[in-house]
């Protein structure tokens, strides 16, 4: 039986854990012997996965910069140690994102097959983004990249293929179980990281620009982190900031509309899986005009591509959807019928042929 390795350094609730958690099923699924190593003392997407052996190293994620880079290297440090001793040659090393090169290191030093998983290429400061590519681009036997984007954007090496992420089964059947084609809620969703270049400011001034709907923003971060980001910054009635939630499901069954507004001159979105999740509710978004968010968007037909910081061509689109039935009626079935090509049965496939074919 052959086992697979893999690596991720912070177990929470974002995209790219999500992803991990979904491939750490299907492996266990069809008989492998699979291990997994994160960072300890944190809930998420990864914990407590069946069949699935879990193994710790220490990390702390701080909000000052010099400490959070400190950390992270000791944690490199610390994970490559532990993984030398316990890899084998036989091991396949599966890297979720380019972060923990740690893992690689190891990996290399004892000649296992090494694959990384890369959902987003936009890390700063420039010096530690070709630090940690090079490692990649060196320690790499295959890469896997999340859009179609990314994978003509990189060419680190010869062994590059495309893996689309896609809906879980359960959360495709609570979707369909309570999709409506003819509902137009009043709710602008957006669930994002609570960053200023995922477009918090611009959903802030669409609150203020359209009193007559509601605004709703998932962010993953606590209670004491939105507080502490949000402060001094006037909040428009109509507006409501939510937390972290396990449960999205209640978000996307009253919104009428979900929208991305990364700044596409700093974040550059690779795929977008809250937009194909609030796609599977038939609901209509507004997203920024590059990235691989574009291969689930279609501008003029389930949606429309606009530049975040065009706040009067956003306000006029979202009136145009939400006020307009044909129109909703149109986008929401459109966007219903594109979120079924990114099926479970495809994931699978590819997952598993992704580390059997070495």
């Amino acid at each position: 039986m052959r086992r697979i390795v893999a690596i991720h350094l912070l177990n929470d609730y974002s995209g790219s854990p999500k992803v991990l958690m979904q491939l750490l099923k299907v492996w266990t699924k069809n008989n492998f012997d699979t291990h997994l190593f994160t960072s300890g003392g944190r809930k998420g997407f990864l914990s407590d996965i069946n069949h699935v052996r879990n193994h710790s190293f220490w990390y702390r994620f701080s909000p000052v910069s010099i400490v959070r880079i400190f950390n992270f290297f000791i944690s490199q440090f610390l994970l490559m140690v532990k993984l030398v001793f316990f890899l084998k040659k036989s091991d396949v090393i599966y890297i979720n994102t380019v972060l923990p090169f740690g893992a690689a290191i190891a990996g290399k030093i004892k000649g296992c097959k090494i694959i990384y998983h890369i959902h987003e290429t936009s890390v700063k400061p420039k010096i530690f983004k070709n630090f940690l590519f090079g490692i990649a681009k060196i320690t790499a036997f295959k890469i896997v990249f999340v859009s179609k984007f990314l994978l003509d954007q990189n060419t680190l090496i010869k062994n590059q293929v495309l893996l689309y992420n896609v809906l879980e089964s359960d959360f495709t059947k609570k979707a369909d179980q309570f999709r409506n084609p003819d509902k137009r809620g009043k709710t602008v969703l957006m669930i994002c990281s609570l960053k200023n270049y995922k477009g918090v400011d611009e959903f802030f001034l669409l609150a203020k620009r359209n009193p007559h709907y509601r605004f709703k923003m998932v962010v993953n971060a606590f209670e004491n982190e939105i507080k502490d980001f949000f402060k001094g910054k006037q909040q428009s009635d109509n507006l409501e900031i939510y937390p972290t939630q396990t449960d999205t499901h209640p978000f996307y069954r009253e919104a009428g509309i979900i929208l991305n507004l990364s700044h596409p001159n700093r974040w550059i979105e690779t795929f977008g899986l809250t937009i194909l999740e609030g796609m599977r509710y038939g609901l209509p978004s507004i997203v920024p005009p590059v990235g691989g968010i574009t291969e689930l968007v279609e501008n003029h037909k389930n949606g429309f591509l606009i530049n975040s910081k065009n706040t009067e061509e956003l306000s006029e689109k979202l009136n145009f959807i939400m006020e307009n039935p044909s129109v909703y009626r149109a986008f929401s079935k459109a966007s219903y019928l594109k979120s079924q090509k990114f099926s479970e049965e495809y994931f699978e496939k590819e997952a598993v042929k992704i580390v059997s074919n070495l």
